[in-house]
């Protein structure tokens, strides 16, 4: 091993620039900023999406669309799924969420008819398709408004 062959240790110097720390560390006296300007100030700069005082590029685009404040998101469960629960077991969100089946409660609970149900289960729920009712009913079980 020689001298020229020695490296720092990983993490050992620090790699953040030390500003306005003298002449001798190459970013002393105006700390990298130039000399005045807006961008030398405290607080300076310009404000995000400013373009000169031309109209920004988001108030020159056409606004479309709505968005309801009120709307209801529904976390979502086939049919098919609820096949893992054994025969004459009482669905309710909070079982489905034990289960895995759904992640987040949201403002409750959808079940849709897609899949094939094979047992016969009183599922209740916040919403139901009317294909899941169906289906549902045609196993032998009950699906309930909560």
């Amino acid at each position: 091993m020689k001298l020229n062959e020695l490296k720092y240790v990983e993490g050992a110097r620090s790699t953040t620039k030390r500003l306005g720390r003298g002449q001798g560390s190459g970013q002393g006296k105006t700390a990298g900023k130039g000399n005045k300007g807006q961008n030398a100030r405290s607080g300076g700069g310009v404000a995000i999406g400013f373009e000169g005082g031309q109209t920004p590029l988001w108030r020159r685009l056409p606004k479309r669309g709505f968005s309801n404040i009120n709307r209801k998101e529904y976390a979502i469960v086939n049919v098919g799924s609820l096949n893992k629960f054994d025969n004459g077991t009482e669905i309710t969100p909070a079982i489905l969420k034990n289960s895995g089946l759904v992640k987040q409660s949201r403002d409750g609970v959808r079940i849709l008819g897609q899949g094939k149900l094979e047992k016969t289960l009183t599922v209740k729920a916040h919403k139901f398709s009317k294909s899941a009712v169906k289906a549902i009913e045609d196993a032998g079980g009950k699906a309930e408004v909560i």
